[in-house]
């Protein structure tokens, strides 16, 4: 099973202790915020979005090896 990496940043990286995670078999986003409200239980409380391979996603998609994933807290700007 591949392993992915996810960078976290704000309050997401707060709760985590890390910049960066790896995780392996997670096939999509589903598995993936499953694998990360069970190791980080904080994290289930903040709004964050999942960003793959640049762009928000809004619903469960398939995770390729190599994709870059980022998880990004709210933020507000003009």
């Amino acid at each position: 099973m591949s392993e992915i990496t996810i960078k976290t940043f704000g309050m997401v990286a707060e709760i985590t202790g890390s910049a960066e995670l790896a995780l392996s078999g997670i096939q999509d986003t589903a598995q993936l915020l499953e694998a990360l409200y069970r190791q980080y239980p904080a994290l289930q409380g903040l709004k964050f979005a999942v960003a793959v391979n640049r762009k928000i996603i809004h619903h469960n998609i398939r995770i390729e090896p190599g994709s870059e994933i980022a998880l990004l807290p709210p933020f507000s700007g003009g």
